[in-house]
């Protein structure tokens, strides 16, 4: 294949929708990373704070790689947020603190709409390495959503929708 789109796909211009991906994933996960360090001060439980810095630790390599994209194409950056203030969880009023449930539950919903996310990307994208790095992400995503199931079922800390109960006959 030649021209345009043969060869090498890093070589290949990215498509609108693929800038307009990959620039939205830095900015979700550079959102990410400062709410989950905010949480971090709230949470009490050391298995949440685990689970906290593999959330933060992935969103931190998917800015890195997106940025790097977006770079490579002499493309604008999505702003970063300031570093926050050291909290620790006693000083923080408990009408103001986020439980740990509550948490939990949050990563969970977040980790839910990111999967769909980076499956919307692996669709939209013809450049096979941007692709390819959405499905990586998925693929990381997915481990940490069994991990997230986990720990909210062995805490105690997972609300079930309606279940379906057999009936009476």
């Amino acid at each position: 294949m030649s021209g345009i789109l043969g060869g090498n796909s890093k070589d290949e211009p990215m498509h609108y929708g693929e800038i307009y991906q990959v620039w939205q994933a830095s900015m979700v996960a550079k959102g990410a990373i400062s709410c989950y360090r905010a949480y971090h001060f709230h949470a009490g439980d050391k298995d949440l704070k685990k689970l906290l810095d593999s959330f933060i630790d992935q969103a931190e390599l998917e800015v890195s790689e997106c940025d790097k994209l977006l770079t490579d194409q002499g493309l604008a950056l999505a702003p970063s947020m300031p570093d926050r203030a050291e909290a620790r969880l006693e000083d923080i009023p408990a009408g103001a603190r986020f439980t740990d449930p509550e948490i939990a539950a949050k990563l969970a919903a977040d980790n839910a709409s990111a999967l769909v996310a980076c499956s919307m990307v692996m669709g939209q994208s013809i450049r096979e390495d941007i692709g390819a790095l959405f499905a990586k992400y998925h693929a990381s995503k997915a481990a940490l959503g069994l991990k997230t199931l986990h720990l909210l079922k062995e805490k105690g800390w997972l609300v079930p929708p309606p279940l379906l109960a057999k009936r009476p006959e």
